[in-house]
């Protein structure tokens, strides 16, 4: 009699284990799910900045391969709004010149464009060049690339800022 008294003292506990195992499975179910988006999101932000690390990079070799002379902005190309008055690197007084003219303007003398990266995503690109002078010393050409999100303008991927000399031609 004793023993029939314990076993329906257990009756359904068996089913409230199973739900217990079942929701500290859920619980590791979702954290494993949560990490792989955060995965997810981070690598989606990494491809990003490496793509747009790349086109700053190909924009500073076009500044590069040109002489010291030609180091210079179209002034019509050069936005009058944020985020490119804003930035850091917006001086008033950058070097511009007329002369570059084209139907698009020559890399080297556009100011701000949105270009597609490989991977076909929109990138704008802003560039400011100003001339700076250390001490004692003769002036030099500042070219800083700033690549942003095209959509999301305050999202800034990559800076990258190079001084050339006048002895580079």
């Amino acid at each position: 009699m004793a023993r029939k008294r314990l076993r329906a003292d257990e009756a359904g506990f068996g089913l409230i284990e199973l739900l217990i195992a079942m929701v500290i499975l859920n619980v590791g179910l979702l954290a494993i799910v949560a990490s792989f988006q955060a995965g997810i999101v981070s690598l989606s932000r990494a491809s990003r900045v490496t793509t747009a690390a790349v086109l700053a990079d190909q924009q500073m070799e076009v500044y590069r391969a040109i002489t010291y002379g030609s180091i210079r902005l179209a002034s019509s190309s050069i936005p009058g709004t944020a985020p490119y008055t804003t930035d850091p690197a917006y001086n008033a007084t950058q070097i511009t010149t007329p002369a570059c003219s084209g139907t698009p303007l020559p890399d080297e003398c556009n100011a701000s464009r949105v270009i597609t990266g490989a991977d076909n995503k929109s990138y704008r690109m802003d560039v400011f060049i100003v001339t700076t002078a250390p001490a004692g010393g003769r002036s030099m050409k500042q070219v800083t690339i700033v690549v942003r999100d095209a959509n999301n303008l305050s999202r800034v991927y990559v800076r990258q800022a190079s001084s050339f000399d006048q002895s580079t031609g």
